[in-house]
């Protein structure tokens, strides 16, 4: 079922989730193991994340250094057909520009055809390490609008429902939430469905974010994306990793916690869990959990609001 005929089908919000593809090394076993605790709360779909190939240069024995192209995480696709064959679930595989061309994006969609596949969710992706800005691979697409135009070409059936990222703190690369909205209308211009949001801490941020978007002529649904903290170090990591801010409020409640990980871990969700109550007073369609493969912390958010 497409996320779309989920929206317009449910009676009530519902909880999304989004996992990262193990490393190598983790069982099938193992990874399904960790989402078993999120299935008693039914989400109707789960997103899976897409990294892109990396490169390393191993020195030889005259002095060179030779290219190699390495893959260290289980493949989306593989981990979505684990997923749907393990649960009644619909997955949701991140399809991004980074590191493909055309025609290899084009056989990720045959495969997602092959196994049922009815929604994805269409990024640019990020920029290698040490690259000052986003090179696409030589016959393939500089932005995520182009990439949904590229699917509705391939999918002249219709199968598949395509969603796509928006920010409201505004993508790191914009030079303001004005242009980055005008952009996300690109997208949805282009045939987007839906937009699940970059994580954030402020709902009042996300309510702006939305009152814009409606304002620009964007009226699919708009899915706020959430993630509870679990460490005082992420208030550091996470605006670096994201380029988002962590509000000073949640900064001081996490350092009260000092040394206490288990007190920050409940500071995290206790904070979470008070986004989840006001969004969905707030009349949101979904709420959409990064669980970044760490299940406890989003199974009692969940427990709370949709147990």
């Amino acid at each position: 079922m497409k996320i779309t005929e989920i929206i317009r089908e449910r009676k009530q919000p519902f909880p999304s989730l989004e996992i990262v593809p193990p490393q190598g090394g983790v069982s099938q076993t193992e990874l399904l193991a960790a989402i078993r605790p999120f299935m008693a709360f039914h989400p109707p779909f789960i997103n899976v994340t897409s990294h892109r190939d990396e490169v390393e240069f191993r020195p030889q024995p005259d002095g060179s250094f030779s290219r190699h192209v390495v893959r260290r995480r289980v493949s989306e696709t593989a981990v979505c057909a684990a997923i749907q064959a393990a649960f009644p679930v619909e997955v949701v595989p991140h399809l991004i520009c980074a590191g493909a061309d055309a025609d290899r994006i084009e056989s990720r969609l045959h495969d997602f055809k092959f196994l049922g596949i009815s929604n994805i969710l269409a990024l640019r992706g990020d920029s290698l390490v040490g690259e000052k800005r986003f090179v696409p691979e030589p016959g393939g697409y500089a932005h995520a609008a182009e990439l949904v135009a590229a699917i509705r070409r391939f999918d002249v059936s219709g199968d598949f429902c395509i969603g796509v990222a928006g920010y409201p703190e505004k993508h790191f690369e914009a030079p303001n939430l004005e242009q980055d909205i005008a952009y996300l209308k690109r997208k949805v211009d282009a045939g987007a469905d839906y937009v699940i949001t970059q994580m954030f801490f402020d709902n009042a941020v996300f309510y702006r974010f939305r009152d814009k978007c409606r304002a620009a002529g964007i009226d699919v649904p708009l899915i706020p994306g959430l993630k509870p903290l679990s460490s005082l170090r992420q208030t550091r990591l996470l605006p670096e990793a994201f380029s988002i801010d962590i509000p000073p409020a949640l900064v001081a409640a996490m350092e009260r916690c000092g040394a206490d990980a288990q007190a920050c871990y409940a500071a995290g969700i206790a904070w979470c869990s008070d986004q989840c109550a006001d969004l969905l007073a707030h009349g949101v369609p979904a709420v959409h959990f990064y669980t970044m493969g760490r299940p406890d912390n989003v199974v009692e958010i969940l427990k709370r609001h949709f147990g």
